[in-house]
């Protein structure tokens, strides 16, 4: 090499070291199944002092949405800067892929130069958890990196205050469980007072090993080098708050350390020991990391960055969703503006808590269920096991449970139709995927990648509209309308007519409509009819056997057979004889998703 080339060389890497050491070292702090029952958010029966101290010293957000309820669908859009949905994979478990070419954050951040490390869950509801890290395991760290002049871009992730840790016995309550202060919907019961003391005795803790990698930042000298965010991975992992999407299952801690050298690259307003009321969730992050690391931020994200030089503007609401629950088939909508909650519910007639499980291994699940049919809740504590209504709103104010609707009341309309068409804008803009039902989407897309089929497939501006429609039997779509299309040419908008006609009277018309789309091709579309019949005394007899050759992952993989088993677990009321028939049924088969593959296993022990 000439001396002019290779001092020229030279001078490139001194210019790209000096670059590097002038970009931040970005910590990622989080904990598993809590909400903001920390300290510094004002609750007294916490005891989280290291967090606490940490937030001392940075800035709180007060509204930080998870988006998803549940872990897999929230790292779902954590990792992809996308929200779950529009990728096919709000359902807990699904497996999906991705299309091809995009990127993850971490490859992306790994392209800017980063050294990055994740200690050491993954979880990310792919068909492939891999995500492009230098390191993901128990051992990762930012001291594994090469030299210390390379940035990193590090996770811990603690587990200690999981749903799961709740309920391990023996366990001596250091919170005492009669100062535990319950929310009104849950039964004041020794259980129940036990289960919380033992989610905050599991927060604090988790507050010690968010201490313990705080002193090894500190013994390292990164302290002053490295911006820090501490948060929650979604609400509490007791029962109405995890997988649900009302402020309790969503909004968690955020706090978030910027320090002195780089308060250029800082939020705005940015505030030592602070509060911001700008409104932030989960598929903002992704944007937000790649725009502090000095990245380009993929077109394909849907988030926007609150720190950083991208730093984009504040947005007016934040979004939450809820799909199949394990082996429970749901989908709901929400948003809030910090204030208000909009929940849209795309299943009203089946109940808020339904049998999953694996939530009913935490004893206050059981005695809740157990209250329930012997009759001894007050309203608001039987309300969620209820059906429920299309459309609920709360106000956090005056009503921080979220137990009592006030969408239908005339002095909120204004307010219940503006954020109404928010989430119908939303789910459209994104492109909601999880408007196909789960098992016609896997039908559909095949080998390809549900997003990258539904972006050629999908029209969601006709397609969110009627989804609304079809379920509002008041003001929406009539019953003759429904009926026409459920004999449409796209099976999706069949599916969905015929959705809507399930939960309208019967009548000859609906009911001829209903007995035809019985035989369609599309397992889905089948299994919605079914559900529109099975309560009627003159097609039970073939609802039932149409449902159980539905129910069958030999024929139609898994995805079918759970929805199908959902309609006769929760709405046939199956006689002995008919349980017997499906006992014979298989739990699963060797193409059984890899992740999740037991719960059509689950459903038919709910059916004996």
């Amino acid at each position: 090499m000439k001396p002019i080339f290779q001092a020229f060389a030279i001078l490139l890497v001194a210019i790209s070291q000096a670059h590097a050491a002038d970009r931040p070292n970005i910590l990622w702090i989080t904990s598993e199944d809590n909400g903001p029952e920390v300290g510094c958010y004002g609750d007294s029966y916490a005891d989280t002092p290291n967090i606490d101290a940490f937030a001392a010293k940075s800035m709180r957000y007060r509204t930080c949405w998870s988006n998803a309820p549940v872990c897999a669908p929230a790292r779902t859009t954590i990792i992809s800067g996308m929200y779950a949905p529009a990728l096919g994979g709000e359902h807990m478990r699904s497996g999906v892929k991705l299309p091809e070419g995009m990127k993850l954050y971490p490859q992306v951040l790994r392209q800017a130069g980063y050294y990055c490390t994740n200690n050491s869950k993954t979880d990310y509801n792919f068909a492939s958890d891999e995500a492009g890290w230098h390191q993901s395991n128990g051992k990762a760290h930012w001291r594994n990196r090469p030299d210390k002049e390379t940035p990193f871009f590090s996770i811990f992730n603690f587990t200690v205050s999981h749903e799961s840790k709740i309920r391990v016995r023996p366990h001596t309550p250091v919170h005492d469980p009669a100062k535990a202060v319950l929310p009104s919907y849950h039964p004041d019961t020794p259980e129940v007072r036990r289960d919380w003391a033992q989610y905050y005795d599991k927060v604090t803790q988790m507050d010690g090993d968010v201490g313990r990698v705080l002193k090894q930042l500190e013994a390292d000298g990164l302290t002053d080098s490295t911006i820090v965010f501490y948060y929650g991975d979604h609400g509490s992992g007791m029962p109405r708050s995890k997988r649900w999407p009302f402020d309790s299952g969503l909004r968690v801690p955020m706090v978030l350390h910027v320090p002195e050298k780089y308060q250029d690259l800082a939020p705005e307003y940015y505030l030592s020991g602070g509060v911001s009321e700008r409104l932030i969730s989960f598929v903002d992050l992704a944007p937000t990391a790649i725009s502090l690391a000095g990245g380009e931020i993929p077109s394909n994200m849907q988030g926007v960055a609150f720190a950083g030089p991208k730093n984009g503007p504040a947005k007016p609401y934040v979004f939450g969703f809820r799909g199949r629950m394990d082996e429970r088939i749901d989908m709901v909508r929400s948003c809030t503006d910090g204030r208000y909650v909009y929940m849209r519910h795309f299943y009203p007639e089946r109940p808020y808590l339904k049998h999953v499980a694996y939530m009913f291994e935490t004893p206050t699940t059981a005695v809740w269920k157990r209250m329930f049919d012997a009759g001894e809740l007050n309203e608001v504590q039987a309300k969620f096991w209820k059906a429920k209504p299309v459309e609920e709103m709360f106000d956090l104010e005056s009503d921080p449970d979220e137990t009592v609707n006030i969408a239908t009341l005339p002095e909120h309309a204004a307010r219940v139709t503006q954020m109404r068409n928010a989430i119908k804008d939303w789910m459209i803009s994104m492109g909601d995927v999880g408007l196909v039902p789960e098992a016609e989407m896997h039908r559909l897309a095949g080998d390809t990648a549900p997003r990258t089929w539904a972006m050629e497939h999908v029209d969601f501006k006709s397609l969110v509209p009627l989804a609304f429609d079809a379920l509002d039997i008041e003001g929406g779509l009539p019953t003759e309308k429904l009926v026409s299309l459920a004999a449409d040419e796209d099976s999706i908008v069949r599916w969905w007519a015929v959705r809507g006609l399930s939960l309208r009277p019967s009548s000859p018309d609906r009911n001829s409509a209903l007995v035809k789309a019985m035989a369609d091709e599309s397992p889905s579309v089948a299994i919605a009819a079914c559900d529109g019949l099975v309560a009627s005394p003159d097609h039970r007899e073939i609802v039932i056997e149409r449902l159980t050759q539905l129910s069958d992952v030999n024929k139609f993989g898994s995805y079918a057979p759970i929805a199908a088993l959902n309609v006769l677990d929760m709405n046939a009321h199956l006689d002995a004889d008919e349980k017997s028939r499906l006992v014979e049924l298989p739990r699963k088969t060797k193409l059984s998703p890899k992740r999740g593959g037991e719960y059509v296993g689950r459903l038919l022990d709910d059916l004996k």
